[in-house]
């Protein structure tokens, strides 16, 4: 992870005061326009960093009107963590009420940078971290070296992993494709379920369909089934689930041999609790659904580009969000907050996009 590299000499400090001294000479000191000055520092940092910066970020609360921070600084893959809040007091606040405030409106504690045009206090961890003189540049720099090295542990351990798989996973996909081939030529009971799966595919998906997606699909399913079940605690919707069912029988007839999915799915154990715990954080359903999404955009998607041109194969032009096509399409669910929970998901095709 980059590291904040900042000096009281460097341009975006010295432009920050420069700023502010000419808001000064012109009188200027309502919040809205001071804290263009600071947001533009932040922006810079976060930047250096590889985050994001967002302003006028809503923080959902249960039971309650979300509340609008000034600023969060979000993690540049996944735009799903929020790694800090900035909160911005002009000079007639009442610095330590307007905190105190915030905490009772329900702002998080966890990474939270309260600045005004003097001063600036940095929560973290639950506790008041660094009260900075911000008339002095070495104590603004200091502040924010603490507001951007700051990462949960959860967090950590999620970034550490994916540096990790993100050469391994396709290599997995890739192997996978390939004892796929494989077993369609000599294993009959699965290459009779592999036929009989495709035409559920195309009877529900795409009349089209292609034989080498639907061998995407079940190496897409076989490596992320675990993520979206864990995640979103979806295992009696799979099961009751047409081509979830369908999809797990061509499975079956793949492990009647040679194939033993649980010591598959050990060699990324890790990266999977480390998604999992990430996920944990995330307490907004749509939220966590974004967060998946990128991670299979990252490591589950890329590598059926590389199987496609190992076997020559022209990729078809369609896709479906997350490979779970195999887990949301055709399912008749009676429970209303299933509905509810399912309806946030959508699968891209070529002639339409259904909302289930």
């Amino acid at each position: 992870m980059p590291v904040l590299s900042l000096k009281p000499t460097h341009k975006a400090i010295v432009a920050y005061y420069e700023s502010l001294a000419t808001f000064d000479r012109l009188g200027i000191k309502h919040e809205g326009a001071v804290r263009s000055a600071f947001q533009t520092l932040l922006d810079r940092c976060a930047k250096q960093v590889g985050r994001i910066l967002v302003p006028e970020y809503r923080i959902k609360r249960r039971g309650a009107k979300p509340v609008i921070a000034d600023a969060a600084v979000l993690d540049r893959f996944t735009k799903a963590f929020s790694l800090g809040l900035w909160e911005a007091k002009d000079t007639d606040d009442d610095f330590e009420n307007e905190i105190k405030n915030k905490f009772v409106a329900g702002y998080p504690r966890q990474n939270i940078l309260f600045q005004a045009p003097h001063r600036a206090v940095l929560y973290q961890g639950g506790e008041r971290l660094h009260d900075a003189d911000l008339t002095r540049p070495d104590e603004l720099v200091h502040v924010l070296d603490l507001f951007f090295a700051y990462r949960p542990a959860v967090i950590a351990e999620w970034e550490k992993a994916a540096e990790e798989f993100k050469e391994r996973v396709p290599e997995l996909g890739k192997n996978l494709a390939n004892l796929i081939t494989k077993e369609r030529q000599s294993n009959a009971k699965f290459k009779a379920a592999f036929v009989d799966f495709l035409a559920v595919c195309c009877a529900s998906l795409n009349p089209n369909l292609a034989e080498s997606a639907v061998e995407e699909m079940i190496v897409q399913h076989l490596l992320t089934e675990r993520i979206f079940r864990k995640v979103f605690d979806v295992g009696e919707f799979m099961r009751r689930n047409v081509i979830a069912v369908e999809i797990e029988k061509v499975i079956g007839a793949l492990v009647s041999k040679s194939f033993n999915r649980d010591d598959f799915t050990k060699t990324l154990e890790h990266f999977y609790i480390a998604i999992e715990r990430a996920a944990e954080t995330i307490t907004d359903f749509s939220e966590k659904q974004k967060f998946l999404n990128r991670v299979y955009e990252r490591f589950f998607q890329g590598f059926s580009v590389k199987i496609a041109d190992t076997h020559c194969i022209r990729r078809n032009h369609w896709s479906i969000s997350w490979s779970q096509a195999s887990s949301m399409c055709s399912a008749s669910i009676s429970s209303p907050a299933w509905r509810q929970r399912t309806s946030k998901f959508s699968i891209r095709l070529p002639v339409q996009e259904i909302s289930l």
